[in-house]
């Protein structure tokens, strides 16, 4: 007999599963864009060509980021309004 899941904690779990499937997939796609970045130099210095895979990394990585403080971070209403409650319980003695 399966134990009744605990629909918060489900959620949880399943939003940092999310993150970890979003970060892999943020490692291969940049990991392919610098590949593509130094085989396309050929036998040209560094200094002439441009590091343009900065900028998909930079864009991405912010959003990588928001997704990160969404699933492991305190950004969870329903714990912010347990801390706000508790500290008005403790405001209120």
């Amino acid at each position: 007999m399966e134990t009744p899941r605990n629909e918060y904690l489900w959620r949880k779990a399943k939003q940092r599963a999310g993150f970890k499937i979003h970060l892999r997939s943020y490692l291969i796609v940049n990991a392919g864009l610098w590949l593509i970045y130094f085989l396309s130099m050929g036998n040209h210095s560094l200094r002439h060509f441009y590091p343009w895979p900065i900028w998909p990394m930079l864009g991405w990585g912010i959003g990588l980021a928001s997704h990160y403080f969404t699933a492991y971070g305190n950004l969870d209403e329903k714990a912010l309004a347990e801390r706000e409650y508790e500290k008005l319980v403790k405001e209120q003695r």
